[in-house]
């Protein structure tokens, strides 16, 4: 009998881009799809240990789940992911209904676990090698993910997909659980790359993402030659079919003038940089240990304005970190002033078992002031972000469409004018009044207002001029 898999994601793109896969091989062994965990025989939850918020998420979902496991004896449960590869025992201690606990290192082996478990072998668990149980070649290759099977279903549009270029981190900010829980970095080989990237174009896909933890850090080098993050832009630039090319996370100290240039001169890759700063404090960064300071980000932040003044620029930041002060804080506030930002991803901190800051520093400002500074960061942030897209109103841009907005999802089924919803080469949102056989074009659309998330806009018309013969 055919079994059914319902599969619930949280946290990064990565994550997305995991659960595309995971869903390709268990289709490929049998399974189909269903839209909710009473429908499922198989209940997976794809998860992120980057925020506590995250993680105690995933424990009210499976809390939730334990009633349907008690009258549905056989459904199977699974945690997949980050949270699976740091807590390991602890969910099946706090969460004992767990049939299945899966690193992201080891997604490949879930349908053979699901197997197992079917023929009595009891709860199963699959993780990677830790940091310091091998020589690091060896723990790499516990990490290593099965790129690229693909499933265009399970993608939010069918124009647009993540292409993993890279996966690990070895910078070991002290915050930051991922070089724990994704292994050691390390770049995939090129031509796999393109040879995934003809794949998705043939599947209909116009725009790839690149994803890596650092993904401008990629590297990869085999029989002397080595591959760079320009180099391998350069080779996506020759896929036909592919109209746009992005890429996230950068790493300040690696956004090189060299690349900068690539970006200029390729036409398909967007002029669109997320590259976090994290604090605007010398002090916090160090603390931090993210391996740069101020003045070291402002000087990549003057590279890109000269090389690249039209770009777009976004960033992250943590405030109430171990030690920051309002001194501190000011200080990012003072550099979302400078840089105006596109937008800027804002987060509480909060402690990550198992990171440096956990055990080296005291998580010491108070919970109340990290809900102030997060407030008042992301106010100043929405001002800019308005501000600047104010300067769009009555330029023409281009859009790829995605599809109806959420607006949309209420509007009359049957009405042949639906507000659609695309992006700009610079990531920008963009709605306009359209229809629905829109999606998936590249239209240039005339900007009319703006909030400080998104542009609002028409489509632009051809004029026609009758010429007399």
């Amino acid at each position: 009998m055919t079994q059914r898999v319902y599969i619930k994601t949280v946290g990064c793109q990565m994550n997305v881009l995991d659960s595309e896969m995971v869903i390709a091989d268990l289709k490929r062994h049998g399974y189909t799809v269903v839209d909710s965990h009473e429908d499922a025989d198989c209940v997976l939850y794809n998860t992120c240990s980057v925020r506590e918020h995250a993680e105690e998420k995933v424990y009210s979902a499976l809390g939730k789940i334990r009633e349907s496991k008690k009258n549905q004896p056989d459904k199977l449960i699974g945690v997949m992911g980050c949270m699976a590869q740091k807590d390991q025992e602890i969910i099946f201690k706090r969460a004992p209904y767990v049939d299945l606990v899966v690193g992201p290192g080891q997604l490949h082996t879930i349908p053979d676990l699901l197997e197992k478990i079917r023929s009595g072998e009891g709860r199963q668990m699959a993780i990677s090698l830790g940091r310091k149980d091998d020589k690091q070649a060896v723990v790499a290759r516990s990490h290593e993910t099965f790129d690229p099977l693909r499933d265009p279903t399970m993608r939010p549009t069918p124009f647009q997909a993540y292409l993993r270029i890279q996966i690990g981190c070895d910078k070991f900010c002290t915050y930051c659980v991922v070089p724990n829980t994704r292994g050691p970095e390390q770049g995939r080989r090129p031509e796999q790359i393109v040879s995934e990237a003809r794949v998705l174009a043939e599947q209909g896909c116009r725009e790839i993402t690149l994803l890596g933890q650092t993904v401008n850090s990629y590297k990869y080098t085999a029989d002397g030659k080595t591959t760079d993050m320009t180099s391998l832009l350069e080779m996506l630039h020759e896929v036909d079919g592919i109209d746009r090319i992005k890429f996230v996370t950068n790493y300040p100290k690696d956004m090189t003038e060299r690349l900068l240039v690539a970006v200029r001169d390729l036409p398909k890759v967007s002029p669109y940089l997320h590259v976090p700063a994290q604090s605007g404090s010398d002090e916090v960064l160090r603390r931090m240990k993210r391996g740069y300071t101020i003045a070291d980000y402002m000087e990549m932040f003057e590279r890109i304005e000269r090389i690249l003044p039209e770009a777009a620029v976004s960033s992250d930041f943590i405030v109430g970190f171990c030690g920051e002060t309002d001194e501190d804080f000011e200080k990012s506030v003072a550099l979302v002033e400078r840089c105006r930002f596109k937008n800027s991803f804002i987060f509480q901190y909060s402690v990550r078992p198992g990171t440096k800051a956990a055990e080296r520093l005291e998580d010491d400002v108070p919970r109340e002031v990290k809900a102030e500074r997060n407030h008042r960061l992301l106010e100043v942030q929405n001002r800019i972000a308005k501000e600047e897209n104010a300067k769009m109103i009555g330029r023409d841009v281009e859009v790829l469409v995605e599809g109806p907005s959420k607006k949309a999802a209420d509007a009359d089924a049957d009405s042949p004018v639906v507000q659609m919803t695309g992006r700009t080469p610079c990531d920008r949102i963009v709605v306009f009044d359209g229809n629905r056989r829109q999606a998936g074009q590249l239209l240039d659309i005339h900007v009319d207002d703006v909030s400080s998330h998104t542009l609002i806009g028409r489509v632009k018309t051809v004029d026609v001029v009758s010429i007399g013969l």
